[in-house]
């Protein structure tokens, strides 16, 4: 990138700009396409195929990239959404729901967005085989719901996962455990593109393979991949002919998303020609969330910002809860033949995010890749709804998988819930050291959850474990310092405290 900039600063002194700049792109992009029949030449029969389509849409987004010039929004013409295009989620629930709740069912697709790893809390395969609560993994807790929807309605409720190539083998494999349950269940796979180098901007992979640190050349290109893959895959068109009308669609890890029956409702129930296409779940902002995507009106259309997207002069701008009190949960309900139309017009616009990332050996590298909920402004009679916080309950970190561990929440048929002995419906803050950081030494730290009903604020720091029946309330903070150890006794009651310094407990 540096040299494809160094090149068109001294096309700028030479004068020429545009001409120069042009003739600069044409040639990387010539060399790019060259390099991608190289790739293809490594490989042949399926593989070719797929590895031929993935190609055809990475393409597009290096010719895209390439076409860049500065910020992709002028600030002076960000604007408040309209007030009708943000609707507050209790005007749709006051609407009721209908006689007929099997035929809305019957015309809905769950789609889970499974294409990442676990290794960011130290675990091996895909992030949604990893137990959240009773052992029940995310995946398990995603089938219970969509079964129980199944039962309760007598509907035919699909579930479709949509995998990367790190994360399609291990999940079939595991796919067999559900045979025999009531949910029809397919996958399809995100697209695989090549990490181009930073400075060259070609594709670092000498081959198609993925065996050992081949595997470092590729990347699944985020989850804005899903209108084109799911399209490639065939698996649109069938759903389609099975008189399916929407996706929902939600990140795995976020155990908040399940299907809401109201929202369903009102996007059925439409009429046509104003049919809405696109809603996405927004949700109002804490401190916490300062970087979330949010929503605006630009040029006549509603559409996300993201934080990356923000000119550096206005990040604080941005994070300001009072100015954009909204974020983007990524829970989205899209319209499977506005896809297909979008996808065949070749119509589907979305910001290109460059995430730079250095390999094992040292070197730069750029991927290419868009978001999911940044289309929203291709789709027609788009919406947000602004719904409760309960719907946004991600597991990022072992500090969140202990919230959803607790008995803050009772699990009922997949679906997590907020305790009603909490006397207050928000989620306390936890925040937890980097001794907790992998699930396997986080759970060997705790001989059982601590009771965190009446907890506000919980921070630890080192070496610390806690003992059976802790109860942990309003603030506590514990701080092990280095070479100490602070063992919580069993049975605990600590209330408002500040534990530090050393305290073991040692077996006799």
């Amino acid at each position: 990138m540096a040299l494809y900039l160094e090149s068109l600063s001294k096309g700028v002194a030479n004068g020429g700009m545009a001409q120069f700049q042009e003739m600069m792109r044409q040639q990387l992009e010539s060399s790019m396409h060259t390099e991608l029949e190289k790739l293809l030449d490594t490989t042949t029969g399926a593989e070719r195929e797929v590895s031929k389509k993935d190609f055809e849409g990475f393409k597009n987004l290096f010719h895209r990239f390439l076409q860049v010039k500065g910020p992709s929004v002028e600030w002076i013409k960000i604007q408040r959404p309209p007030e009708e295009s943000i609707q507050p989620y209790d005007r749709i629930e006051a609407r009721g729901l209908p006689d007929n709740v099997a035929d809305c069912l019957n015309k809905l697709v769950v789609v889970k967005l499974n294409g990442g790893l676990g290794t960011s809390m130290g675990c091996k395969g895909p992030k949604s085989l990893i137990s959240v609560r009773n052992e029940n993994t995310f995946l398990d807790l995603t089938v219970q719901q969509i079964e129980h929807l199944n039962k309760t309605y007598n509907t035919d409720v699909p579930l479709v996962l949509m995998n990367s190539f790190n994360t399609d083998e291990d999940t079939k494999k595991i796919l067999q455990k559900y045979t025999h349950h009531r949910v029809k269940i397919h996958t399809f796979n995100q697209s695989r593109y090549p990490r181009i180098d930073k400075e060259s901007l070609l594709p670092v992979a000498s081959s198609l393979n993925m065996n050992g640190q081949s595997t470092e050349g590729w990347y699944p290109p985020g989850h804005g991949d899903i209108y084109a893959s799911f399209y490639n895959s065939g698996l649109l068109d069938q759903l389609i002919q099975q008189g399916k009308e929407y996706i929902f669609v939600s990140n795995i890890d976020n155990l908040g998303a399940t299907v809401d029956l109201h929202i369903l409702h009102h996007l059925v129930s439409q009429p046509n020609g104003k049919r809405c296409e696109f809603v996405m779940e927004v949700t109002d902002k804490t401190r916490a969330d300062v970087k979330g995507g949010t929503l605006i009106q630009y040029e006549g259309k509603l559409r996300l910002l993201e934080i990356a997207q923000v000119p550096k002069a206005h990040v604080d701008e941005f994070k300001s809860v009072s100015k954009f009190k909204i974020f983007n949960t990524n829970n989205l309900w899209i319209s499977l033949a506005a896809i297909k139309r979008l996808q065949e017009q070749k119509a589907m616009n979305m910001e290109i995010i460059v995430n730079p990332k250095t390999l094992d050996g040292g070197q730069n590298v750029v991927q290419l890749e868009t978001a999911v909920g940044a289309a929203i402004k291709s789709f027609d009679f788009a919406l947000g709804i602004n719904v409760p916080r309960s719907r946004f309950l991600p597991v990022k970190t072992t500090s969140d998988l202990l919230l959803v561990m607790s008995n803050l929440y009772s699990l009922d048929a997949g679906s997590l819930t907020m305790s009603p002995r909490r006397e207050f419906p928000t989620t306390p803050h936890v925040k937890l050291g980097s001794s907790f950081t992998q699930v396997q030494e986080y759970l060997t730290r705790f001989e059982s959850i601590p009771d965190m009903l009446e907890l506000d604020h919980l921070t630890v720091s080192g070496d610390v474990t806690f003992g059976k029946n802790v109860s942990l309330k309003g603030t506590v903070i514990i701080i092990a310092n280095h070479g100490d150890r602070i063992d919580i006794p069993a049975g605990s009651m600590l209330e408002n405290k500040i534990v530090s310094g050393n305290l073991r407990i040692l077996d006799h």
